[in-house]
């Protein structure tokens, strides 16, 4: 008997549940209709695995991708393919040859033979001079690889920006610098081409035009977005994103790899987001009245081409 009232009491609970979080879904799946599905998509080149930085328009974590082409272990994310200290890339033979010895020397005193018992017993002065020496080669490998290191944190980190920019710079379009300096330099126009490219894909995503995405994002955003107006085509909808308008903006960093700028930026827009019937054009899911949204939108730019998205990320 008491078990019996104890299933149907979770099973109440359960009903419970299910009737509170079915309005949420509701609500929800009307702001995932958009561009990029709600989902984080993309690559950011090196730091792909690594958050940008918070900002007064995102103060939230961007989310991590659920869709990249990038892999952990890619050449330029700085994982080396192995682990240890000696295989730090830039060691070469040398680093090898240190670590052997290093390690026969341990293994040396470890079972009482002095640091060179594992090479032979050479207790000579020329042993002696052999151990400072190499002790001599693996401080100054540590020191260099650990310079290097540095140099490549403080180069990401935020130097001074370049001539111009300001901390509390702000233009026309709502963008400020947001988390600060940054190591390549974002001007005006910039700012401007991030506002029209976020206006013009919404645009070509609402007229599922993939030609024209492919004009403004990168073959990886763009096979994204091709498969989800597959999708939609699939159901017979069609989502339309109209009446876009950015709020506010701030730049979270901008970076330099090889030829290629990247510049991630946090945008807090207005748009009305529908998915209509295909051949009816009756509302399917959102709303007329305009909704918004908060995402982090990466552009990269060869050198002296022109920005295309890269990334989306979910905040």
């Amino acid at each position: 008997m008491k078990s019996t009232q104890r299933a149907r009491g979770i099973v109440q609970a359960v009903a419970v549940v299910l009737s509170l979080a079915l309005p949420l879904i509701s609500a929800v799946s009307p702001a995932d209709a958009r561009i990029g599905g709600g989902v984080s998509s993309g690559s950011r080149g090196a730091r792909t695995f690594s958050a940008p930085p918070s900002t007064s328009t995102a103060p939230n974590a961007a989310q991590p991708f659920n869709r990249t082409i990038t892999q952990p272990a890619s050449p330029g994310l700085g994982t080396p393919a192995g682990g240890g200290f000696f295989n730090r890339p830039g060691m070469g033979m040398l680093g090898g040859l240190a670590a052997g010895f290093l390690g026969a020397g341990l293994l040396g005193m470890l079972f009482g033979g002095g640091m060179f018992g594992g090479l032979g017993g050479l207790s000579s002065i020329i042993g002696l001079m052999l151990q400072i020496g190499l002790i001599i080669i693996v401080v100054r490998l540590a020191m260099s690889w650990w310079q290097r290191r540095h140099e490549t944190a403080s180069a990401y980190a935020g130097g001074p920006a370049g001539p111009g920019a300001s901390p509390s710079f702000r233009t026309a379009t709502g963008f400020g610098l947001g988390s600060g300096s940054a190591p390549l330099e974002i001007v005006p126009s910039d700012y401007e081409a991030f506002e029209r490219l976020l206006g013009e894909i919404q645009a070509a995503w609402s007229n599922e035009d993939v030609a024209r995405l492919h004009t403004m994002a990168t073959p990886e955003m763009v096979s994204y977005f091709a498969g989800d107006l597959e999708k939609n085509k699939a159901r017979n909808v069609v989502n339309k994103v109209s009446g876009t308008k950015l709020l506010q903006g701030d730049l979270a960093e901008a970076w330099r790899e090889g030829d290629t700028d990247y510049a991630s930026v946090a945008l807090r827009f207005s748009m009305v987001d529908q998915t209509v019937d295909r051949a009816t054009g009756r509302l399917v899911e959102g709303s007329e009245q305009p909704t918004e949204a908060t995402e982090v939108w990466t552009f990269l730019r060869p050198r002296g081409g022109n920005w295309e998205l890269s990334a989306i990320q979910q905040t």
